[in-house]
């Protein structure tokens, strides 16, 4: 290695430049919600395409067999309208609350969450795309059992519409509850058992005629978010139906999903930072 004489270098090499302040590098922005939903969305449906499938297989299956089994109990009248109402929706509950509370119990057991955390998407996207995406499933066969059920009861079928309002409303509400029940649970056995309870007080306060309740278990009926859904389809039975009712019990749905995926939403980010 050889050694060069200061002197001999030129003036430019001598000076050494003054560090500037330093320059920050700007953070980019945050994601807005609805693109972020929408990309959570698109990634649960083809992730949940072809496992969940046979599980809804399963959940209609089991609506239709609860339809003909209440069809040797309930005769074609006022009660058979609670019977069909509420088999259609227990398709979303089977959804909603049982597979999405199984979902989020095994995501935040097995780390999943530390996933989702470090993606730039907000805690409300995470929740409300993945409860989309389930709930997409069910309308065909919430379909599929209202129209059997009609078909078996001899009820009218003008009305088969509202469950497009019935499905995404009902869904939200259960959705945002079965969610928080797999976000909030400490071991997923637990959550899959609250699952699994929570459908099946969907299935029994749902389909039940409630004219044959005792008053304490009506009262846990109007607790229960997928009721106010049940209700909104059965009135569509009547020959004039009574819309502003029908509305009005809509309406509940909807309030009760907004507080149900804002506590999903908190749930979310309380089991994110631990």
């Amino acid at each position: 290695m050889s050694v060069v004489p200061v002197q001999v270098l030129p003036d430019t090499a001598r000076s050494v430049p003054e560090a500037g302040p330093a320059v920050v590098a700007e953070l980019a922005p945050a994601a807005r919600l609805w693109p972020s939903l929408v990309a959570v969305y698109r990634a649960q449906l083809s992730r949940a395409r072809v496992a969940r499938i046979p599980l809804l297989f399963v959940a209609t299956f089991q609506s239709i067999g609860i339809t003909v089994m209440m069809r040797g109990v309930v005769d074609n009248g006022f009660e058979a309208r609670s019977v069909v109402a509420g088999s259609a929706v227990l398709v979303v509950a089977f959804v909603a609350l049982n597979l999405l509370a199984q979902y989020f119990g095994q995501l935040r057991a097995g780390g999943g969450l530390d996933h989702y955390a470090t993606l730039p998407v907000p805690p409300a996207a995470v929740v409300l795309g993945t409860a989309a995406a389930y709930a997409s499933f069910t309308l065909p066969g919430t379909m599929v059992t209202a129209v059997f059920g009609c078909v078996l009861f001899g009820l009218p079928l003008a009305n088969l519409w509202v469950l497009l309002a019935v499905v995404p409303l009902a869904g939200a509400a259960l959705s945002g509850l079965g969610a928080a029940l797999g976000l909030l649970a400490p071991r997923p056995e637990l959550a899959t058992l609250l699952g699994q309870l929570g459908m099946s007080g969907a299935l029994l306060l749902g389909v039940l005629p409630p004219d044959r309740m005792p008053e304490l278990v009506r009262l846990a009926r109007d607790l229960l978010p997928s009721t106010y859904g049940v209700e909104a389809y059965a009135r569509t039975f009547d020959a004039h139906p009574d819309w502003a009712v029908v509305l009005a019990d809509l309406g509940v749905c909807a309030g009760v999903g907004v507080i149900s995926l804002a506590v999903a939403a908190w749930a979310y980010r309380r089991a994110a930072v631990r």
